[in-house]
């Protein structure tokens, strides 16, 4: 199996900086596109065989060092009583937001991913059969506060008025659902990593809506609660975008690796964040632009990691849909190329 990923989670020496791009399976891919025609977002989601093909289509076209599970972070709603619904063109859609302690007190933390997420692990066991060790697979879940969001709007948003007012009216209500859903993601990724995961992610991508105060009080003694929770066996990434002012914070929070987004400098972020590997953190927006530009700006991030132990190059954020194919394969091969050990 090729160790890089995981040797860098690990901050171990490695014979290249591994890269993976966060949604490397999407629609900037003509097979992904098909498979969408005949199918929707869910169903594709809930078939083990459909979601294992998509999962391993960025390993056999682009040579990425690690898969990373097709699925959704809001699948885990369904069980905890939350239904969920994706609306073509709209994205995901909670048909009854949780408002209200009532509301909160119908969710359910103690879920049976075994049963409620099979279609999830089967997923991961028929990646890691195909991959047959020579790739190492990443699980992920949302983090409690950006699936809390999601919840409580919704939806999407911009402001997270129904949120953030939910979290500073009634502090007690907000905890009880913050635990909740800590619970709940907790079991669902052992559930994961006992399937065959190598490696999880937490996405925390609505994150950056909070200070660092409100972070700290509303949101971190769950995130402690959920690092600590996890099979220690694989590397955990702790991934957050839309204010740098919260790495330090994600850092105590938990993680053997901060993801960083593209709003900072990697090489001065990682010197401030210290004994940490990290994750990024390309402008996925880069890749629309010329093959020179492109090598350019990776050779920027490489240099900025300096060769230290600890580096996994992404993208600050997912692949955008409309990103040219050819432009995410070259991606690849130059930090392959350029970072090569010599």
């Amino acid at each position: 199996m090729s160790q890089t990923f995981l040797q860098a989670c690990r901050k171990e020496p490695v014979s290249h900086t591994p890269i993976w791009l966060m949604r490397q399976a999407g629609r900037y891919q003509k097979e992904y596109r098909a498979i969408r025609e005949k199918v929707s977002f869910l169903e594709l989601c809930k078939s083990p065989d459909l979601a294992a093909e998509v999962t391993l289509l960025p390993v056999t076209q682009l040579g990425v060092d690690a898969a990373i599970l097709f699925a959704d972070i809001l699948l885990i709603l369904e069980p905890m009583g939350i239904p969920i619904a994706f609306e073509k063109g709209d994205g995901p859609v909670i048909g009854k937001p949780i408002r209200t302690a009532a509301d909160v007190d119908a969710v359910t933390g103690e879920i049976d991913a075994g049963s409620s997420l099979g279609y999830v692990l089967a997923t991961v066991r028929k990646v890691r059969a195909a991959l047959d060790g020579k790739t190492p697979l990443i699980g992920f879940a949302g983090a409690p506060f950006t699936l809390a969001s999601y919840a409580i709007e919704g939806g999407g948003s911009k402001q997270y008025i129904h949120t953030k007012s939910l979290m500073y009216r009634d502090e007690g209500c907000w905890n009880a659902l913050l635990a909740k859903l800590t619970e709940a993601v907790t079991r669902y990724l052992n559930a994961q990593i006992a399937a065959g995961a190598q490696c999880v992610q937490l996405f925390d991508s609505w994150v950056g809506a909070l200070s660092p105060s409100d972070y700290r009080r509303y949101v971190m003694p769950h995130m402690k609660r959920l690092f600590a929770g996890l099979d220690r066996s694989v590397p955990h990434i702790h991934f957050g975008t839309g204010n740098p002012a919260l790495l330090p914070l994600q850092k105590e929070a938990g993680g053997d690796v901060i993801g960083l987004d593209w709003r900072v400098e990697l090489g001065p972020s990682w010197d401030a964040l210290g004994d940490t590997a990290v994750q990024g953190n390309l402008d996925p927006v880069v890749l629309f632009s010329d093959a020179s530009t492109i090598r350019a700006k990776a050779a920027d991030v490489l240099r900025q990691a300096g060769g230290r132990r600890g580096h996994v190059f992404n993208l600050g954020h997912g692949i955008l849909p409309e990103t040219p194919f050819d432009h995410v394969r070259l991606l690849v091969d130059t930090v392959h190329e350029l970072s090569a050990r010599r």
